[in-house]
């Protein structure tokens, strides 16, 4: 592969580190006492689960979250800063990625009649999806270093 400046896979580490960033800012803009003490994030999702059109997400909103809400917020919050750590400094890269991806799978699934939110989910888990099967973790990586998922 021929590119300018960078190699191929320099660049794919380049989408990895910009991901990460992007899940890390995902983390930094949330209002943590907002969602852990008086439960925002949890209701604004339940409310949109309430109205969903598909009888599986309502149901299954019921069936997960509804019953442990405070758990799944910390849950939520704090798989979003372990994503960004995890891809920003290479480390257990596919592990992040696969697990970002669902993570978007699901922010795409719970808001499909938002198109507005849906461009940010979408193009995530496009970069996921390229950086896991480019082997985003051999380049600028701490799994690379460490010899790990070679």
């Amino acid at each position: 592969m021929q590119t300018i400046w960078l190699g191929g896979a320099e660049w794919v580490a380049v989408l990895r580190i910009g991901l990460g960033l992007w899940w890390l800012e995902s983390w930094r803009h949330k209002d943590r006492k907002g969602w852990f003490e008086r439960g925002t994030g949890i209701a604004w999702a339940a409310d949109i689960a309430g109205k969903h059109r598909w009888g599986v997400v309502r149901t299954g909103f019921r069936r997960v979250v509804e019953p442990r809400p405070k758990l799944i917020a910390y849950v939520v919050v704090y798989a979003e800063l372990a994503l960004g750590l995890g891809l920003v400094t290479g480390f257990l890269t596919p592990v992040a990625l696969v697990a970002g991806l669902l993570l978007n799978l699901l922010y795409l699934t719970l808001m499909i009649h938002d198109w507005a939110e849906q461009g940010q989910n979408a193009m995530m888990a496009l970069i996921s999806l390229v950086a896991l099967f480019a082997m985003a973790w051999q380049t600028w990586s701490l799994d690379a270093a460490f010899g790990l998922f070679l």
